[in-house]
């Protein structure tokens, strides 16, 4: 239509992606990945890759607003953001006996959210560096900022392993930020909704989410089976550094071992 805007184009590397699983009973487990603010599902593929060879049903949406400009990321808002977490969730639960739903930074701030909403449907958590909130001293300034300048210093790409990069926007959208913000603290007002199992990979250093974030997390949820892991070698994008191969496979272990549990737990009639 004259007037209206083109869609901007996806980076190459920032599409979707989704792998079906294999004929082994754990391709009837499915698990959706979230990517973080700014980036883009390139941050998640090679823990999508590492699950699907393990034989899982994967998918990881691209969130609306990412993967393209940050001036379209200024123009989005959080709730299509949970709407297209809450959309690939339900496309990926009609093909899988059980979802879990796995989360970098605000990736994991949206899985977090999707089982405080819905703690009957989803069957654990993974969660790496989970954002809640911000220590920041210029997030102090954010409102402001966000009125007077539609964008600010980047946080992409803290990656501690030497010659790796993110695909993510060069600059913070401010306005996006905006809506974040007010994500975190929906968030963090119904953790005590959360009684999934969750499994929360933290950074010892991270230059953009305190290790505060995951201490708050664990304490606000209602969980009974939890697990904390302290990633020693790795800054927050964690799941392309040092320490990936450890998320990687203590992830896999970790949600079958819940799927065993799960089954325990079911009538024998309940059963596929």
């Amino acid at each position: 239509m004259p007037g209206t805007s083109p869609t901007p184009a996806v980076m190459p590397g920032a599409e979707a992606f989704d792998f079906p699983g294999g004929d082994g009973p754990d391709g009837r487990t499915g698990v959706l990945l979230v990517h973080g603010f700014t980036g883009n599902p390139m941050s998640m593929r090679p823990w999508g890759e590492h699950l699907a060879a393990e034989g899982f049903t994967v998918s990881c949406p691209l969130l609306p607003g990412h993967g393209t400009t940050w001036q379209d990321c200024n123009a989005s808002t959080a709730e299509q953001w949970t709407a297209t977490v809450e959309r690939a969730f339900d496309e990926l639960a009609a093909r899988c006996d059980r979802v879990f739903v796995a989360g970098l930074s605000m990736g994991g701030t949206l899985a977090t959210r999707l089982a405080e909403v819905r703690p009957a449907d989803v069957a654990g958590l993974l969660l790496v560096n989970p954002a809640l909130l911000t220590q920041r001293l210029d997030a102090k300034l954010l409102p402001l900022l966000a009125r007077i300048t539609p964008s600010w210093a980047p946080i992409a790409s803290d990656i501690k392993k030497p010659g790796v990069t993110e695909l993510a926007y060069p600059k913070l959208p401010t306005r996006a930020m905006m809506q974040l913000r007010g994500l975190w603290g929906l968030t963090r007002a119904d953790l005590g909704r959360v009684t999934a199992p969750v499994i929360v990979f933290h950074s010892a250093e991270d230059h953009v989410v305190e290790p505060v974030n995951s201490e708050v997390l664990l304490a606000g949820i209602s969980s009974t089976d939890t697990e904390e892991v302290v990633l020693q070698d790795s800054y927050h994008v964690a799941t392309l550094d040092n320490d990936a191969p450890l998320i990687f496979s203590r992830s896999a272990e970790w949600i079958r071992a819940r799927v065993r549990t799960g089954e325990a737990d079911t009538p024998p009639a309940a059963h596929r």
